[in-house]
């Protein structure tokens, strides 16, 4: 069976381990955690396990509050979960029918086996063939018939697995720049925060705003305050490559995580990207007008192990308005947190 069918397997199965009855809800806190769409949840799940070996159904019925309640997950995996329970119930009921056949068939040769020892004459010898030719014809039906229910179940289970990945890029892509939204970005760098601690790494953060951008709504209106915008995150898409992730922080600001750099090589790519952004031209679609080039400031901080997510994001932010307080256009580096003391 495919992934979603796999998801469905591993959360029943889960529950009948740690004795959580099979209701609905705590089935789809299990699917989602298996289905790895809510890192969140995922995260919680393992911690609980982790302190307690299982958990209650008390704890689902928390995490389902909590996570699942209301919005897109809760949608995908009843729709799924409907889908694949009619799936299965399907295909059992065709199994069923082909073990019965089959239990059928083996009895029924087994009869003819021992007829045939006491058979005289040749019209009972044909008599025994047309019999075993009748109940090989009807089990070759009923496998026919399973072979194409799976077939048709397999088409199914894909259809399910699309879905569901599609909801999970949308759940973590912001709608108008295609970039990673807030959510994402949140969940990553705390990840990356996390295993930075414990291993003792490094990374660090970029922080990028668009200058004058209100400017440019004033100006010219919305859609080309989106225009801008999507043109500074396909700039974006196009020079941070790698295990390196480009977010939406929210509005007309950026932030680029950059695993395993130091701040100096966090500058050049800082660098690199205002460079790459301020040679693009603004041209009105509608009327072909060029209405001039965009730059932006960009704040670059290195984690040190000395500081929380937030205080690494603030000293970006502080990094960003640096830059914007000296001129514009221009990259300037964080203070350290030891600087700061």
């Amino acid at each position: 069976m495919d992934a979603a069918n796999d998801f469905a397997r591993k959360a029943l199965g889960r529950m009948k381990k740690d004795g959580i009855p099979a209701v609905p809800q705590n089935y789809e806190v299990w699917y989602v955690y298996y289905a790895n769409v809510n890192p969140k949840l995922r995260d919680e799940i393992n911690a609980i396990i982790k302190e307690n070996d299982k958990l209650t159904v008390r704890d689902c019925q928390d995490l389902y509050e909590k996570y699942i309640n209301s919005g897109q997950d809760k949608e995908t995996v009843q729709r799924a979960g409907d889908q694949i329970r009619a799936t299965l119930n399907d295909v059992s009921g065709v199994v069923r029918n082909v073990k019965t056949v089959t239990a059928d068939y083996t009895g029924s040769l087994q009869n003819v086996k021992n007829k045939v020892t006491e058979a005289t004459t040749p019209a009972e010898m044909k008599s025994f063939v047309d019999e075993i030719q009748h109940d090989t014809e009807r089990l070759l039906q009923y496998s026919t018939q399973l072979e194409k229910r799976l077939d048709e179940s397999s088409i199914i289970m894909d259809e399910l697995k699309r879905d569901i990945d599609r909801i999970r890029r949308e759940a973590v892509t912001d709608g108008l720049t295609g970039l990673a939204n807030r959510k994402s970005f949140d969940e990553q760098i705390a990840r990356i925060w996390r295993d930075c601690k414990k291993n003792g790494g490094t990374f660090s953060l970029l922080m990028v705003d668009i200058d004058h951008f209100k400017n440019f709504n004033d100006n010219y209106g919305h859609l080309i305050g989106d225009q801008v915008l999507r043109l500074v995150a396909m700039t974006m898409i196009n020079k941070v490559k790698g295990q390196d992730m480009a977010a939406r922080f929210g509005g007309e600001e950026f932030a680029v995580i950059l695993p395993e750099t130091n701040i100096t090589a966090a500058f050049t790519v800082a660098e690199n990207l205002r460079q790459a952004i301020e040679q693009k031209e603004i041209i009105n679609r509608s009327t072909g007008k060029q209405l001039g080039r965009i730059t932006v400031s960009i704040g670059a901080a290195q984690y040190y192990g000395l500081e929380d997510v937030e205080g690494l994001i603030t000293r970006a932010d502080r990094a960003l308005y640096k830059a914007k307080n000296k001129g514009r256009n221009q990259v300037a580096k964080a203070e350290t947190p030891h600087d700061m003391a």
